[in-house]
């Protein structure tokens, strides 16, 4: 029956119950040509073969490749996408328009597009670095406001608690950097929640990436008007590389959330991580175009098993805290699709569906059947179309001979 084609499109999703929302970080850089920064898939191609998604290198901005992943997210608890949002540097100071994004073809042109995109959450990371555009006190309100408002906010599916949308930051010193003080930040967030009620919402909830174990910074991050703070990973990060003891690593995991909760039981958010794996940025061509050093990262692995401890471990700490944490609303997983910096629970042809049968067991009422065959098995090809002929093959050549 396989290579038959079925069905004339990808069969519905059918959800995992879950008792929270399971927000996976989204990091839409595999349109080819898109990410600027790198070279997508090209720079993982022959030389990392087990980093291959199960679909293969596909274009991401295609919306039939945004519906499989919906229904492998849901199908396995994960009912919310993170996407990291980026403004071109350019654009600082000025009226945004979709032009003046990068990657942000992945909801532009294929979340919002997907026949099944109402069934997916979704909500933004602003990522704030020197390489990408900021905002200050005048612009935030008056060029980013309106556009996150009528492309993001106003949609049915964006993530909205308590009739508040929920706004994501990454990089908080840097997006510091640009407002004259901490009241002034403070400010500004409040004129973009009172920008937020004038259109039905009852304000606007700002979060952190901060893993700071570290009560002054924790203070600050409330000063300047963030409501809870997160982790684009666990935080761990081992000392030396092929760290192996798994018990450990989960120990590991643990203890950074609870001493997070100990700073602050209610204004945290858990992030378990599955692995961290930054080999393909580790090589000379990488490490040309960045002035990153991802050595410093060690390369760590939790089998698909001992991440369903963690999972487990995580849901029994945060299911003790206070009815009114964060951390009883909300969970965040890492990663969806970090193909090359090494942390993934999509499903690839290394791991199958493994990190996502571990989320669905924890985290869900398994109440459904998800659908484990590949979409080439069942008919639907087509999707690497701008992949199809890449042009890595004297990259691949060049690592392969170091």
């Amino acid at each position: 029956m396989y290579n038959i084609k079925l069905n004339n499109y990808i069969p519905t999703p059918i959800p995992a119950k879950s008792d929270r929302i399971i927000a996976a970080h989204y990091y839409a850089a595999w349109k080819y040509g898109a990410a600027g920064l790198h070279k997508g898939f090209n720079d993982l191609a022959e030389v990392f073969p087990d980093r291959t998604p199960l679909m293969g290198y596909y274009d991401e901005e295609n919306p039939e490749v945004c519906d499989w992943e919906i229904k492998w997210a849901l199908e396995h608890g994960i009912n919310c996408f993170i996407h990291c949002w980026y403004r071109k540097k350019e654009n600082e100071n000025k009226p945004v328009t979709v032009n003046d994004l990068r990657c942000g073809h992945g909801l532009h042109e294929a979340l919002f597009n997907a026949k099944f995109n109402e069934l997916m959450k979704f909500a933004i990371m602003y990522e704030v670095s020197p390489r990408w555009g900021g905002t200050n006190e005048t612009d935030m309100v008056k060029n980013l406001m309106p556009f996150w408002m009528e492309n993001y906010f106003k949609r049915k599916n964006y993530l909205v608690i308590d009739n508040k949308p929920v706004v994501f930051v990454y990089a908080h010193k840097t997006l510091a950097s640009y407002f004259e003080s901490v009241e002034s930040q403070r400010e500004t967030f409040n004129k973009c929640r009172e920008y937020a009620k004038a259109f039905g919402f009852d304000g606007l909830i700002f979060a952190v990436c901060n893993v700071s174990l570290n009560e002054e910074s924790h203070k600050e991050m409330i000063e300047r008007g963030y409501d809870f703070r997160f982790g684009y990973s666990s935080g761990f990060n081992p000392e030396y590389d092929n760290f192996e003891d798994q018990n450990q690593i989960i120990a590991e995991q643990c203890n950074i959330l609870k001493n997070q909760l100990e700073i602050d039981n209610k204004r945290f958010i858990p992030t378990p991580s599955c692995f961290r794996d930054t080999t393909p940025r580790r090589t000379e061509y990488w490490r040309s175009i960045s002035d990153y050093d991802f050595r410093w990262e060690k390369i760590w692995y939790l089998s698909p098993e001992k991440y369903r401890e963690l999972l487990e471990e995580f849901k029994n700490i945060c299911d003790k805290l206070p009815d009114d944490a964060w951390a009883k609303k909300i969970m965040m997983i890492d990663n969806w699709n970090e193909w090359d910096e090494g942390h993934f629970v999509a499903p690839s042809h290394k791991f199958g569906f493994k990190y996502l049968q571990a989320i669905r067991e924890v985290y869900t009422e398994r109440n459904n059947l998800p659908d484990y065959i590949a979409p080439h098995d069942q008919g639907f090809t087509g999707y690497n179309k701008s992949w199809i002929e890449p042009d890595f093959k004297e990259f691949c050549e060049k690592e392969l001979n170091k």
